[in-house]
């Protein structure tokens, strides 16, 4: 009989180590992550820096800004931590068909029949993480077990970079950690009565299931589920999911400015990649939002969509979304644009010439140039006479 074994990949505070990772002045400033720029929007996330200054995660933003000004407060940026989370998904992908992501920064790997191609599976756990380092540049951790909900508890509970339960031995792993790990606990009901007998560990709860008449008295239709939950069963199986591909192409000023002819030439330069890009895959997009993030903590978006995959089309149409989503008149922080919802570009041939087809062809024919020498090789005058855009981190 095969063997099953279930890994999870837990990416601890990805949302942090992915600001970090693509603006390195952040590596040692206390920063925190916000829901939202709003007086009741909450902290997601924070680096040991922000805990030092007396910040939590779930504090109001409102309470943040009265009591600290040092601690610098980071939009929650879906579409960058979209993209990382893509990245990490095709580290992975080469080490099992079937991935199950739970949100952003988790991952279940189905590895059943690997032992038979390696002989030491906690082996195989290294060198996931590994390429998921080499590769994104974030730090990750494995819980290896026979199924989801161990491997799943391993990783909250344990800092070691991997570490495997083995099969049979469920039971006794769980026996002296708090009951809050469990799914089940969670419940109204279940979380009332464990509190009110003072139940500390699951080895408590494994005592009491001794006795199935008396268990299902104090936790009713969850006793079955508990009484599972506290041994380490669990049959759910891995199911794969289908990502949804996106284009993201971001600029993070090192100088935060509002200074309109500069930040339209970080603009035109981040849609002549993304323009590229399209070309490359011959197609266009329903969707593309362009996000700005400001110093305060704010941000805003305008969304719209691609109909032409020439640099000037989708020039003009990154610009209007730029003018219709600045708004304020606070420092800019960084430029964000996000596309997907692809669909094939059918090129139709014209016999007049026209300035669309002209566009088209000198679009093309730049392509040649940066396909052999960079993207950065040919860029508009206006952009290359701007300071600023040498002080940028483009990712």
């Amino acid at each position: 009989m095969i063997e099953r074994d279930v890994f999870h990949i837990r990416l601890k505070n990805i949302e942090l180590q992915a600001e970090r990772l693509i603006d390195p002045y952040l590596k040692t400033r206390p920063i925190a992550i916000i829901s939202s720029s709003h007086q009741n929007g909450s902290i997601v996330c924070l680096s040991d820096e922000a805990k030092q200054e007396g910040l939590a995660v779930g504090m109001k933003v409102s309470i943040v800004r009265k009591m600290n000004h040092r601690v610098q407060l980071l939009p929650y940026n879906d579409s960058l931590y979209e993209r990382i989370y893509h990245y990490v998904y095709k580290s992975v992908s080469s080490f099992s068909p079937i991935i199950e992501p739970q949100g952003i920064s988790e991952f279940f790997l189905d590895m059943n029949g690997m032992r038979s191609i390696s002989r030491d599976i906690q082996d195989t756990g290294m060198s996931i993480i590994d390429r998921i380092k080499d590769q994104t540049g974030l730090s990750g951790i494995v819980g290896i077990s026979a199924n989801k909900l161990v491997s799943r508890i391993v990783t909250s509970v344990i800092s070691d970079r991997i570490h495997k339960v083995e099969n049979g031995r469920e039971s006794q792993f769980l026996s002296p950690l708090s009951p809050w790990v469990l799914p089940v606990a969670k419940e109204d009901r279940v979380n009332q009565i464990l509190k009110f007998l003072w139940i500390d560990h699951i080895g408590q709860i494994q005592s009491m299931a001794v006795r199935p008449d008396h268990f299902h008295i104090f936790f009713g239709s969850h006793a079955l589920m508990l009484d599972r939950e506290s041994k380490g069963y669990d049959t759910a199986l891995v199911r794969s999911k289908k990502l949804k591909e996106h284009i993201l192409e971001q600029a993070i000023l090192k100088r935060d400015t509002n200074d309109e002819s500069m930040l339209y030439s970080i603009v035109r330069d981040l849609s002549n990649k993304i323009a590229f890009k399209l070309r490359q895959r011959k197609e266009l997009a329903k969707k593309v939002q362009l996000e700005i993030h400001y110093v305060d903590g704010h941000k805003k978006h305008q969304s719209g969509s691609l109909t032409a995959i020439d640099d000037a089309s989708v020039m003009n149409t990154c610009r209007l979304l730029f003018k219709s989503a600045n708004q304020r008149r606070n420092r800019i922080r960084s430029i964000l644009i996000d596309v997907w919802e692809f669909y094939p570009h059918i090129s139709q041939g014209d016999l007049f010439s026209n300035r669309d087809g002209r566009m088209t062809s000198l679009s093309n024919a730049i392509d040649k140039i940066r396909s052999k020498y960079g993207v950065k090789s040919l860029q508009n005058a206006n952009a290359l006479q701007d300071r600023m855009l040498a002080e940028c981190l483009f990712t």
